[in-house]
């Protein structure tokens, strides 16, 4: 059930689900108010007042029992079970009166979601490996057909299946197969890429098996390992899970694995380890839904490139060293117990390809699953992390890019930086008179850290409202408690300690706001020196789609306020999520994708961007907030212009 919030003295109004929080709806409806401890409860701060409705919740010792009967309450605590009006105290208490509460909405992007109906109405679902139910004439004195010959002739007659290979392994358990249900078996038969090829009948087995035919997609990544059970037949996926990838012991990056890789049994211990990675994701996966290893006929994976050959346990040495050539780009259908995963021995593995050696498959895989290869509109996509993959493209050519973020918008380098978990600070927005923020904690627990999507609204709020200028660094001109000099220079206190989940003050300091300009200042440049190289300006996208986890909670005006991405629409934007197992997800169930994916390699045009000379300019020009040239940002620079005049007045 759904309720109306109005919020006094702005008369904005937000609906919002029952049960939801005070603070998150007044979020939502882009109005401040201030909490400091991350909407916990413990500041006190986040007051507002019933004019009308009713609230549960939000009553604490923090309150005076004056203040309840007059129906006061914390924010942060109280939920809406009805339709609501509430005042703002601190904006009804505002030195002049006139200060506006209202910040920047946060702005999404739109979630562009698989659709299995979309793959079947366009003739695309067709599972590289399916099941075949067949009931065979039994062997009679006037039919004295081999076993092979007899199960051959039936896939003809019956599916109008000609050519097949059969190989040893099948044709050993064969004769007792088909006897085993009196002739009744099922056929399991991996499609070939070409139409040259012959399909492979990969197990035969007795009874009507056709129903349960299960495939995996795991997108193996640095950090973590994530695979899905999917169910062929209804496409639908059956389990998700993951867990971090066992070879992060020898390194957060693939360069030191890389280089552990080449010492002495290196290459055979990363093997190992990511193995068992993904066999931990396959066990919980299969357990979660009782499903046998027996039942799973494919497995679709996708990671870097450095990844893939760790995985396959090819040498990597030549990835890391110019001129960066990888042992291959494409991989043959492998089975998987070649690989070390413990599933059949019946089982195939697809690998999806890579560009080079640092655009990998799982990006190949985000391109393929996104559809953009297929499509005439222009389409930036973009996966953030650690390195930052940029492929700019329709049906007709496809160009690409890598370049090398760090680590800041995973909370890496970042003095009080997390990943996005319990208690990190993953929304902010600032009161610009008193500085004082308004802030949002992943589970509502107390404040332990700033996670990358926090990280990117709050330099975006302090810029905005002119806290920090173009180059990054806090007016020292304002005085607040807030800001000070500490240890590393200049910062500004996100939560005091007493508030915080933490044994120390939460700050952001100007160190931390540097190695985020770097971070996204990599990022921008690399998408304006594709953009350039293929001669395109932004103007000409019709499209941008980002995908990796940090593009699930990525603030778009934000985003595009500090530079990271190019000034365009935001309803151009989509999210796909991981980008990498939708792409393995979308291989499992059609193997027309498998066939797209050769003629869209062939199409995609790699460009190292460490040898384009304009990528060094477009990245200097990039190093502040937004950019050197404002031109390019000419509503960001409107709107923040407009939100330091409405604070001075």
């Amino acid at each position: 059930m759904t309720y109306t919030v109005e919020f006094l003295p702005s008369g904005r109004s937000v609906t919002v689900n029952e049960g939801q929080n005070v603070l998150k709806a007044a979020r939502h409806a882009g109005l401040h108010i201030n909490a400091s401890c991350g909407g916990t409860g413990v500041c006190g701060k986040c007051r507002i007042q019933i004019e009308s409705g009713g609230l549960a919740g939000g009553i604490s010792e923090k309150l005076s029992k004056k203040e309840i009967q007059e129906g006061i309450r914390q924010a942060c605590t109280s939920t809406v079970t009805s339709d609501v009006t509430v005042r703002i105290l601190d904006a009804a208490t505002l030195q002049k009166g006139q200060l506006s509460t209202a910040v920047p909405q946060r702005n999404r992007a739109g979630k562009h979601l698989f659709n299995i109906d979309e793959l079947r109405e366009t003739g695309l679902f067709s599972p590289p490996v399916e099941k075949f139910f067949l009931e065979l004439p039994r062997p009679s004195a006037g039919d004295h057909r081999s076993d092979a010959t007899r199960l051959i002739h039936a896939m003809t007659q019956q599916y109008d299946e000609r050519h097949m290979q059969i190989g040893l392994n099948v044709l050993r358990r064969l004769r007792q197969t088909l006897r085993e249900d009196d002739f009744r078996v099922t056929a399991t038969l991996a499609r070939p890429v070409n139409q040259e090829s012959r399909s492979r009948l990969l197990q035969v087995q007795s009874g009507n098996w056709s129903k349960r035919n299960f495939g995996l997609a795991v997108d193996v990544g640095t950090t973590t390992i994530y695979g899905q059970l999917i169910d062929k037949e209804s496409g639908e996926i059956l389990a998700e899970g993951g867990t971090y990838n066992k070879q992060i012991s020898y390194g957060e990056d693939v360069i030191s694995r890389m280089i552990y890789a080449e010492k002495g049994e290196g290459l055979s211990h990363m093997h190992q380890l990511v193995c068992q990675s993904i066999n931990e994701v396959i066990a919980r996966l299969l357990a979660r839904h009782k499903v046998d290893r027996e039942e799973i006929s494919s497995v679709t994976l996708a990671g870097n490139t450095a990844m893939t050959h760790l995985l396959l346990e090819l040498e990597p040495h030549n990835i890391r060293r110019a001129p960066y050539v990888p042992v291959s780009n494409f991989y043959p259908p492998i089975r998987a117990t070649d690989i070390g995963l413990e599933l059949g021995s019946h089982a195939i593995a697809l690998m999806y390809p890579a560009v080079s050696s640092y655009v990998g498959g799982d990006i190949v895989a985000g391109v393929m699953g996104s559809g953009m290869y297929r499509t005439e509109e222009t389409t930036l996509f973009i996966d953030i992390g650690t390195n930052a993959e940029i492929v700019i493209g329709n049906r007709e050519w496809l160009a690409s890019a890598a370049c090398s973020a760090g680590p800041a918008f995973e909370g890496g380098g970042i003095l009080h930086g997390m990943r996005a978990a319990a208690g990190a600070i993953e929304d902010f927005s600032l009161d610009p008179q008193s500085l004082e923020p308004m802030l949002l904690t992943i589970d509502a627990k107390p404040a332990r850290g700033i996670c990358g999507s926090g990280l990117l609204i709050m330099i975006a709020e302090l810029f905005e409202t002119g806290v920090l200028d173009q180059r990054g660094r806090f007016l020292r001109s304002l005085d607040n408690p807030r800001l000070r000099s500490g240890r590393s220079g200049y910062e500004y206190v996100v939560v005091w300690e007493q508030d915080a989940g933490i044994d120390q003050d939460i700050v952001l300091t100007e160190v931390d706001i540097d190695n985020f300009i770097r971070a996204k200042g990599a990022i921008h440049a690399g998408i304006q020196t594709l953009l350039t190289e293929v001669g395109l300006s932004v103007t000409d996208l019709d499209r941008v789609i980002l995908a990796g986890g940090f593009g699930s909670y990525i603030d778009l005006d934000s985003a595009i306020t500090v530079g990271l991405l190019p000034e365009t629409d935001t309803g151009k934007i989509l999210y796909v999520g991981n980008g990498s197992l939708m792409g393995c997800r979308m291989s499992e169930l059609s193997n027309h994708i498998r066939k797209d994916v050769v003629s869209a390699m062939q199409r995609m045009t790699g460009f190292e961007l460490s040898e384009v000379p304009a990528y060094r300019e477009h990245y200097v020009a990039s190093l502040f907030l937004p950019h050197t040239d404002s031109t390019l940002f000419p509503q960001t620079q409107a709107r923040r212009l407009q939100r330091m005049a409405r604070t001075e007045s």
